[in-house]
């Protein structure tokens, strides 16, 4: 009778063993699901704030070109920070409040759009990821449409297309 009822036990015992290790792999199964879910939700976010800063940047850029002082000739800034302050104005003049990191890279560093006569014309991200959105953008960010990573989106000011 002893050994009988040991056998049970141990029968039993790998019935168990067996389903835990099924509850398991099904959780992890699960966990990987919403991992991606999630993954691509922020991913989606990022994209967003990708848009309005690159948005941000550009106006701020068409701004300090269009505000030229009188009698000055129209000009890029010679750098972002010149945004934040018109070094050409003896008064404090903002173009943007502050400057917005790259939300696709870690160090959150733009890639610039340099104008041919010098000065910063865009920006854009310097991340090789592919994008989610593939459509649906504003009239001016319509090239957008056909870019292959982050870095084809070019958030430029010209004036010539106003």
């Amino acid at each position: 009778m002893n050994g009988e009822w040991s056998r049970k036990i141990s029968g039993n015992r790998g019935f168990t063993y067996l389903s835990a290790l099924i509850v398991v792999v099904i959780s992890g199964i699960a966990l990987m699901g919403a991992s991606e879910y999630w993954s691509t939700i922020t991913k989606r976010e990022r994209e967003q704030e990708l848009l309005f800063r690159g948005d941000r940047i550009r106006k701020a850029i068409a701004s300090y070109y269009e505000g030229a002082p009188a009698g000055k000739p129209h000009t890029y800034p010679g750098t972002l920070k010149d945004l934040l302050k018109d070094p050409r104005s003896m008064k404090l003049v903002r173009h943007l409040r502050k400057l917005y990191p790259d939300p696709m890279t870690r160090d959150g560093m733009w890639g610039l759009v340099l104008a041919a006569g010098g000065g910063i014309k865009g920006v854009f991200s310097k991340s090789a990821e592919k994008p989610l959105k593939v459509g649906g953008f504003p009239a001016e960010y319509q090239a957008f449409t056909q870019a292959k990573t982050y870095s084809d989106w070019k958030f430029t000011y010209n004036p010539q297309a106003k």
